[in-house]
């Protein structure tokens, strides 16, 4: 189960993709590298302990937030507003590819899809 949750996270990055090049954003190519990973600086939130990471983890990489965000900013006509909720649906889609699910607050390695980095089972948490 495990790998299909993980293996269907590939959905919203493709249509990620496409609706980011829709908005025709000038913006330079490379940018386009730490836009891309700019939500991973909610780990700084791991400074104050594993309960503020996991909480500000979480609200970078929970994909109905990203996609109220999308919404908002195709509602408000605010490109850029619009780009970032993508952005983060394309990349906390892409973590769920890789295994980097939402944290819970014994630490970073543990998530809604398991142990990271081991075999171990959510249910033995």
């Amino acid at each position: 189960m495990k790998t299909l949750i993980r293996a269907e996270a590939i959905v919203p990055f493709i249509i990620s993709i496409p609706l980011i090049t829709s908005l025709n954003l000038n913006v330079q190519w490379w940018l386009w590298i730490p836009i891309f990973l700019a939500p991973d600086l909610s780990m700084l939130g791991y400074l104050f302990g594993n309960k503020t990471g996991a909480t500000t983890y979480n609200l970078f990489h929970h994909q109905t937030i990203a996609v109220i965000i999308a919404i908002s900013g195709l509602l408000l006509n605010i490109p850029y507003l619009e780009l970032a909720g993508l952005v983060l649906l394309g990349h906390s889609s892409l973590d769920r590819l890789m295994g980097y699910g939402l944290k819970l607050g014994k630490g970073f390695n543990y998530t809604h899809l398991g142990i990271m980095g081991g075999k171990e089972k959510l249910d033995k948490l």
